[in-house]
Formats: C-alpha cells, sequence, structure tokens
C-alpha cells in the first residue's frame, strides 16, 4: 500500500543481503527505483491478523514490515509466498546485528 497516496499497487522487490537492503520498483525490469529499506531501519515484520491494511486486496495474505519511520502493508500471492517472504525479511533484518559491534 502506497505511503502518501493509500491505493494498492503492485511492486517488484529485491533483496541484497550484502547491501544489507530491499528495494522495490513500480516494474519487474527493475527500470524505475520507488524506495529502499534498510535492514537496521526494520523493528518488526508480522501478520496483520487486526486486518489494519485498509481495502487489502486478500486480507488474509497481507503482512506488515515496521521501521522506524513507516508502516509497509504488503500482499504475498499466496500462503507460501507470505511465510517466505516474512522469513527472508526477518532474517536479512536480524543477520544485519551480527555486523554490529
Amino acid at each position: 500500500m502506497g505511503g502518501k497516496i493509500k491505493s494498492w499497487k503492485k511492486r517488484w522487490f529485491v533483496f541484497d543481503r550484502l547491501k544489507r537492503n530491499f528495494c522495490y520498483y513500480i516494474d519487474k525490469h527493475e527500470t524505475k527505483l520507488k524506495g529502499l529499506i534498510y535492514f537496521q531501519a526494520i523493528e518488526e515484520v508480522y501478520y496483520d491478523h487486526l486486518r489494519s491494511a485498509a481495502k487489502s486486496p486478500n486480507p488474509s495474505l497481507t503482512f506488515c514490515v515496521k521501521t522506524h519511520d513507516r508502516l509497509y502493508f504488503m500482499v504475498a500471492p499466496s500462503p507460501e509466498a507470505m511465510r517466505i517472504w516474512m522469513d527472508v525479511i526477518v532474517t536479512g533484518a536480524e543477520g544485519y546485528t551480527q555486523f554490529m559491534s
């Protein structure tokens, strides 16, 4: 779901463990970067059990990525994809702490 304009739009995500972030694009060809989320900014990743995402296209597949300055609502294409995406994001964010001193 968009940040300023609260509408649902399809985005393509690229997870980069080496750069410790994941970025998202408007199209699958990765030609226009829309945003970037650094692992160190992620506070929580959780299933949207309260159904707080307004007009989610699929409430049962909606999850949240909470950062220091924004709450991202995301919808996966399947329950399996949702579990994988959440695990990968949590693992990346937790893995970031290995490099902190």
